[in-house]
């Protein structure tokens, strides 16, 4: 897992690694790996020599990183011009040596430029951006290149106008992000928060991330963490010549119902494409169940299921009291449990609350943001990962939190964000398929946070396959999380 920290703690790393080096070297480590990454990129437009290059220059250090950077690329042949905000403000040393490489001024941007650095404002930033550079940071849609494509931008450590300790991004009076929208971000040292969570990493971009020495002086904790396939392979259970259906596991799906049988199809799908070895399902759908998974073994009630080494419980329910029976049984079971959809609105009710919370099995919890708002009386705001963590230890529970970047939470105060998330998975159902999935990661023996992780990330690769075809249903999901597990060693 990549670990992204907070500005506190990379501004301390900085600072201890800084007082080790000469003056300046930091920032010639960060301003060469930029200047490399856009190198990279005008590569692919035509090359270095004669491209029209616009820094967006800032104060402060982020703005001596653009300059410096620009001052490599100037060097190399590039028409490099810088835009500065604050010009009584911009970094002397950036400056002085941007101007020795042939860099120039400008009060306004070139009417033609291929390339656009973010240098407005770095990871000190808040509140989103001043008008002059909101104004600037709509603009940049409308340059063009050379080669008559739309200019590449290029965010300096973060998008300008995000907030990075929360991924959050300020609106404009008319609903538009006041903040940078990238095509590539070149981050420096560590992963920042905002390039993994919330509203802001949909406007980073391609995040790349330079090394400029500062990982053996980040101390503490990371802010969250960052799932990759290496993670999910090497939590994966593996099968051995002494394998057989039920040392693999059993997962109970408790879903559906005479209403929705839909949802009980879709989730026991997600739990039969997992590693268990037997899916015993538990509802009033058992005869659509049967009729689309013959493997199964069904029956209309929990009580009646028989023995399983976790349950999914939630998706098409209903809300009455039969089906609070069956989330009442689901509890008292002392095995991994997953509550989705209507099982969260049936915990609304203080005594299934209160049976959940004094449960000893680990429960995960699938809200979206309507039904984290119905269990928290609020939405989850601006800082997605701290209402994450602050639901889970409220409910003692690991929290999946779905979304465009799925945020878990562990009750111990443990954050972890999914990477592979796409717009196509906001359709009904799919999250059906995700609690199937995510239950029979339990039931292989996973530890809840990882089952979550790694059922999140495979779900959202099943989301992108299945959108490669064009518009995506759940059942489209189900079926493409089949080639995807198949990748898996």
């Amino acid at each position: 897992m990549r670990p992204v920290w907070r500005v506190a703690d990379v501004r301390a790393a900085e600072a201890g690694l800084m007082a080790t080096l000469p003056p300046g070297t930091l920032m010639q480590r960060a301003a060469a790996g930029l200047a490399r990454r856009c190198a990279l990129l005008l590569a692919d437009r035509g090359g270095v020599y004669a491209a029209r290059v616009l820094l967006l220059v800032g104060s402060g250090d982020n703005g001596g990183d653009t300059l410096l950077a620009g001052a490599h690329l100037a060097r190399r042949g590039a028409a490099v011009s810088a835009l500065l905000l604050t010009p009584g403000r911009a970094h002397a040393e950036g400056l002085a040596a941007f101007r020795a490489a042939g860099g120039r001024l400008v009060e306004r941007p070139p009417a033609q430029v291929d390339l656009v650095l973010d240098g407005i404002v770095g990871i000190g930033g808040s509140g989103g951006l001043r008008q002059t550079a909101d104004q600037l940071a709509a603009s940049l849609v409308r340059h063009c290149g050379r080669d008559g494509a739309r200019a590449t931008v290029v965010a300096v450590d973060v998008p300008s106008g995000v907030a990075v300790d929360t991924g959050h991004v300020p609106l404009t009076a008319s609903g538009r992000p006041s903040a940078v929208r990238a095509d590539v971000t070149v981050t420096f040292g560590a992963l920042k928060p905002a390039l993994v969570v919330g509203p802001a990493a949909a406007l980073a971009g391609q995040v790349e991330l330079v090394d400029i020495g500062l990982e053996p002086w980040l101390r503490g904790t990371p802010a969250l963490r960052v799932t990759e396939w290496s993670d999910v392979v090497d939590w994966w259970p593996r099968l051995g010549a002494a394998s057989e259906k039920y040392s693999r596991g059993v997962v109970g799906v408790a879903t559906g119902s005479t209403t929705y049988p839909g949802a009980a199809v879709l989730s026991v799908a997600g739990a039969l494409a997992g590693p268990t070895g037997m899916v015993r399902y538990a509802g009033g759908a058992r005869d659509e169940v049967l009729h689309h998974h013959p493997s199964v073994i069904a029956s209309g009630r929990v009580a009646d299921a028989g023995r399983v080494q976790a349950w999914v419980c939630g998706s098409g329910l209903g809300t009455g009291e039969d089906a609070a029976a069956e989330l009442r049984a689901v509890l008292a079971a002392p095995v991994p449990a997953v509550l989705d959809a209507d099982a969260l609105t049936l915990l609304v009710d203080g005594s299934l609350a209160e049976q959940l919370r004094r449960r000893d099995a680990p429960i995960v919890v699938t809200p979206h943001d309507r039904e984290f708002t119905r269990l928290c009386g609020e939405t989850p705001g601006a800082d997605r990962v701290a209402a994450t963590l602050r639901l889970a230890a409220w409910m003692n529970a690991v929290v999946l939190l779905k979304g465009d970047r799925t945020v878990i939470g562990t009750p111990d105060g443990r954050a972890y964000v999914n990477p592979t998330g796409t717009p196509a998975l906001a359709t009904g159902g799919t999250g059906d398929v995700l609690a199937g999935l995510l239950g029979s990661l339990l039931a292989a023996g996973l530890a809840p946070e990882r089952a979550a992780a790694a059922a999140a990330y495979l779900h959202g690769l099943a989301g992108r396959e299945a959108a490669l075809g064009g518009p995506v249903t759940a059942s489209d999901v189900a079926t493409a999380l089949r080639p995807v597990l198949a990748r898996l060693p």
